[in-house]
Order: C-alpha cells, then structure tokens, then sequence
C-alpha cells in the first residue's frame, strides 16, 4: 500500500517539478513540502495518509467543477469506447467540430475559426505567428512587433515570454527573446490621489495610444489578459481599458489578442472576460478551465479576416503550425462536458451568487492591518499583505496547508480561486483557515 513518505522518496528521485527550485523539496527540513495526492473529490484533495486540503486556487486554475466529477467522468468513459485521438492534419471528428461551433456560438460567430493545442503558452505563440504571418500574407511586412502591458504574463516558451514582463520567468532566457514593447498596466491598485478604477484605465491607454502613434506601422498585435493580470499578483483593472484599447488598436490597425487562459470560462462573472466591456478581440487564446481541469487543451479562436488572409493556393502562405495533438478527442470531449454543465447549471449565474458570498467571507480580512487592496472580479478575490519579507509566501503556505487549505501567494498576494462547486460553508472554511494562516505567517 502507497504512503506518503514512500511516494515523496520515488516523487524526489524521479520527478522534475514545474516552477520550483527543486532544493526547496529536499528534505523535510527545507522550506517547501511535497505533498502526495491520492485522491481528488469535489474541492478536496487527499493524500495517502488521510489528510485533506480544500482545492482554493483549483490546482493552478484549471479546475472548475471539481475534482472527479461524475459528468465529466461519464463523458470521458463514452468517449474511449469511440475515439482517442485521430490526427487533425487531414482528418476531422465529432467532438473538434461540435466544440469549434460551439465556441464559436459564445462569441456570436465574431470569431468563427479554432487552432488547437494543448497548453496555454502555446496558444500565446499561435496567436503571436498568426498576427505576424497575416500581416505578411497581406504585404505589411513590416507589421512585426508586439505590444504588451508592464507586469504582463502569457507563458514561458520563448515567444511568450517574449511578451511577459515578469523579471522571474524572463531574464535567464533574455539572450533568447526578442522582447515586445511594454506600455503602462491599467492595475487599478495604482491610483492617484482623487483617482478611480476608470481614470487609471484611461492614463494607461493613453499611453498605449502614444506608443501606436508613433510605432503602429511595425506594430503587428497588443496582447492582454483582459481585466485581471494573474501572474503579477491578480493585478484587477477596470473595462474602460479595453474599450479603449480596441478603438486604439482599429484606429491604428494593429491586432488584439485577448489572454484569456486563466480569466476565461466564468472566472471574473461573464463566460469570456472582454465581453464585460463589450468588444471582440482579434484573437482569443483559452486554455485551463476550457477542459474542465481535466485534460490539456488549449484554443485560439479568430475572425473571418485573419482566416482569409492565409486562405491561398500557395501552401507556404498557410499557417503551418502543429502539435502531435492537436484537437485531441478525449480532451474535446471533456470540454463540450464542461460547457453542458454551464448551460444546465445555470453556472455564470449560479456564480454571481457564490461571488457575493464569497466577498462577505472575506470582508473581515479586509479589515486586518496588515491587508490592502482587497479585490475581487466574479471567481478571482486577492488582497496584498503589506511587508517585505521575501520568505513571507512559504510560511504562509505551509500553515495553510497545515490547516487544510491548498493557497499559493503571488510574493505577498494572497488569491482564492476556487472550483465553482465550492459550498457556502466550504467557502467560509477556505477563508477561515486563510486568516489563521496569514496571522501564523505574520507572527
């Protein structure tokens, strides 16, 4: 029978772990556990000695119905019965096309066309090489630049790094990079006196307006996450951003890719981000929560006008990019089951309710001295923690999770994310054993 200190043993000799300095999980004695998982159900994880940890930040953002959800199950298990994985280059099968459409349908068939792949950086680098190859294909050669938000993150593969202005992720591989253009973050936590949400939102496009003016004939794309920067410390801006990103961005035709691999799929109160400020982007990256948490998967969805410039005899001036699978049938299929639970469950308005009770949960921690700029768009809640002690985020997680809760700080942001399946009194446990932990933390 499997324990934990046997599975961490063969875990430490075998596994190289994503984003970790792997020091860090040596040994007992340093700063960072490994923690074993056995089993997942619902908003909980348990290890192979009993223990249990509520899913806050569900496992890196991907999970939003819960771990071992029977629906997604039962669709899964029917799919292996018909089809695995079929090669898309030349071949197409049911649950791509049903996806595609359905997809398509959200957006009001503004972007009408789906690329696959399986993770979101390589989505970022789709939609890099697609902006860049129709400018070519339309004889705007020199539309080859990119633009991207101070404190900006969209992957760690060399283009999408390319446009991440996280020094952390960036700078070891900087001799490899050709970096973007970086124009002002809307952040709103960076208001002036007598400023509102609204009156950064405006500074920062102005700013990005100035740039175009001067750098739009070789400006090919601006790329964002719309209203929340996830991986700068859930940095929450307001819509007028992006309305006026999107008027600056026609003015000056240069393209919109709209990130929404980790805010898409219900996260900040609509299915898509940017319809919040009632614009279509360009380009739509997804990725995470579109498979459900279960499967990789990643989408970029584009306009008629993108599709067309690459439509040609010439097989050079078609975009061929691949991945081995892309449009894998398993994880398509565990996507058109994610969107049949948002559709039956009423999800984006369930949500609003959950959103409601989880900001009243967390009102009493808004309160704490050491807190600032409590925040919150639909799913995604975060506040800062005022200090400067770089150990700060390890300690915290340490004790939360001895306190059974999975949350793990951004430096000293400290964020819920949790499976919308998450109950009332689960919720109010999450931000509970958060408070004990942040006042351990602190101690």
């Amino acid at each position: 029978m499997t324990r934990n200190d046997d599975l961490l043993r063969r875990s430490l000799a075998a596994v190289w772990h994503p984003c970790t300095q792997m020091k860090q999980h040596a040994t007992a004695t340093e700063s960072l556990p490994l923690v074993p998982v056995a089993s997942g159900k619902g908003v909980w994880l348990y290890d192979f000695d009993g223990r249990r940890y509520l899913d806050g930040i569900s496992s890196w953002w991907v999970n939003l119905f819960g771990h071992a959800n029977p629906r997604i199950n039962a669709a899964l298990r029917e799919q292996l019965d018909e089809l695995e994985h079929v090669i898309l280059a030349g071949f197409t099968h049911r649950p791509v096309v049903e996806l595609s459409e359905r997809l398509a349908a959200l957006t009001g068939d503004r972007l009408g066309h789906c690329f696959y792949a399986s993770d979101g950086a390589s989505a970022t680098e789709i939609a890099l090489k697609m902006s860049f190859h129709s400018w070519q294909n339309r004889g705007l050669s020199d539309k080859q630049d990119f633009v991207c938000l101070a404190n900006s993150y969209h992957g760690e593969t060399v283009g999408a790094l390319a446009v991440t202005d996280v020094a952390l992720f960036r700078d070891a591989y900087a001799p490899l990079i050709r970096p973007a253009a970086i124009v002002a973050s809307p952040d709103a936590r960076q208001a002036r006196d007598g400023e509102t949400a609204v009156d950064v939102a405006r500074r920062a496009a102005g700013e990005l307006e100035a740039h175009l003016e001067q750098c739009h004939r070789t400006t090919a794309a601006l790329i964002v996450e719309p209203l929340i920067q996830c991986a700068s410390g859930m940095a929450m801006y307001d819509p007028e951003y992006l309305r006026l990103a999107r008027q600056i961005c026609d003015r000056f035709d240069v393209h919109l890719i709209c990130d929404e691999i980790a805010v898409g799929c219900g996260r900040t109160g609509t299915f898509f981000a940017h319809q919040q400020a009632g614009i279509a982007p360009d380009f739509l990256c997804l990725s995470k929560g579109i498979s459900g948490g279960y499967l990789p998967l990643s989408i970029v969805m584009t306009t008629d006008a993108v599709y067309s410039a690459f439509y040609d005899d010439a097989t050079a001036r078609g975009f061929l990019h691949s991945h081995s699978y892309t449009g894998n049938a398993l994880a398509c299929r565990a996507a058109l089951a994610t969107l049949d639970i948002f559709v039956n469950d009423a999800v984006i308005e369930t949500n609003r309710r959950l959103a409601g009770w989880l900001a009243e949960c967390l009102r009493p921690l808004g309160r704490h001295p050491r807190v600032r700029h409590l925040r919150q768009r639909g799913m995604i809640a975060a506040f800062d923690v005022l200090g400067d002690d770089p150990h700060f985020s390890r300690r915290f997680y340490r004790s939360a999770l001895a306190h059974e809760v999975l949350l793990r700080p951004i430096g000293n942001t400290i964020y819920f994310m949790p499976p919308y399946v998450i109950s009332e009194d689960e919720c109010a446990f999450l931000v509970d054993r958060a408070g004990i932990a942040l006042d351990e933390a602190l101690a």
